[in-house]
């Protein structure tokens, strides 16, 4: 089964039972190269953009979605490989830059790619610190970055709930595209690579509205599996941490040392009984505003 047959078998079922919502659609491309670089909340991020996004597009995934056992394993790893699910080795390095580069050879062809920059999930449904690898694909092939806004599919599927709930929707905000041409040339500067970054963040968070954490999601959740302590527990002992180290630092409130944009978590649109499942947007109502390393 090909990616339009399964959007076609899927796509109405996921409609039916989560009532998704999705809001800014009209700032993907019709055609031609882009990056979606999107915030990662859950596994089901990336069964939801695929269907509901009217393009296709190949998102990188954790090489352990291709590797699972039994009759759950087969049937991730059948879905994965169907919508073009690029899988990477977060181990870095070599492993790491092979993922990457079949997302520059995509966006080459004129497709859309699709990155999660903080690497991993969130352990607790803040935005984390992204990795530069988004700004190096940006850099390497010129394409704008739409950044993508998961919301509520933490709420929906906890950490270690297999079966997504149905009480919660699960809904996706598209903001306007990033153009980085200016930066051409100094794809070699991790001074530029990191300010890409933060700016993507940026738009992140305000599409998003969640809290910020100046940390990278794979450290607190490694630091969380050897201390046997809670996100929160370890997130607040690693900023204090820092904070130790670096006394006249102010605290980052937001990606590059930047003021917190003053916004709140969007809120699913109003149903009616003349909207389809996905409940659509009143003409006049404007839209809301695991990747490789550095």
């Amino acid at each position: 089964m090909g990616y339009g047959p399964i959007k076609v078998a899927v796509g109405p079922a996921l409609e039916m039972l989560y009532q998704p919502w999705i809001r800014g659609e009209e700032n993907i491309p019709t055609e031609g190269a882009a990056i979606l670089a999107s915030n990662h909340l859950a596994v089901i991020d990336s069964f939801f953009l695929p269907l509901l996004v009217d393009r296709e597009v190949a998102f990188i995934g954790k090489a352990d979605y291709f590797t699972g056992k039994g009759v759950k394993g087969w049937a991730v790893r059948r879905f994965m490989t169907t919508v073009g699910t690029i899988p990477v080795d977060r181990s870095g390095g070599r492993a790491s830059q092979a993922a990457l580069q079949a997302g520059i050879d995509r966006l080459r062809s004129g497709g859309l790619f699709g990155i999660y920059p903080e690497g991993t999930r969130s352990p607790d449904g803040r935005l984390y610190r992204g990795k530069t690898g988004v700004a190096r694909v940006a850099l390497a092939t010129g394409a704008p970055v739409v950044p993508v806004a998961m919301i509520g599919s933490n709420l929906a599927q906890p950490i270690g709930q297999v079966i997504p709930s149905t009480r919660h929707r699960v809904g996706i905000v598209i903001g306007e595209p990033l153009d980085f041409s200016r930066y051409q040339g100094l794809e070699n500067d991790r001074f530029v690579l990191r300010s890409i970054t933060d700016e993507i963040m940026y738009a992140l968070m305000a599409l998003s509205g969640q809290e910020y954490v100046d940390l990278y999601a794979a450290d607190v959740k490694n630091a969380m599996d050897a201390e046997k302590k809670t996100a929160e527990e370890v997130v607040t002992q690693m900023l204090a941490a820092q904070a130790q180290a670096r006394p006249s630092a102010a605290p980052v409130a937001a990606p590059g040392g930047r003021p917190a944009p003053d916004v709140e978590v969007p809120e699913p649109p109003e149903k009616s009984e003349a909207d389809g499942p996905q409940g659509t947007q009143d003409a006049g109502e404007a839209p809301g505003p695991e990747e490789a390393g550095e």
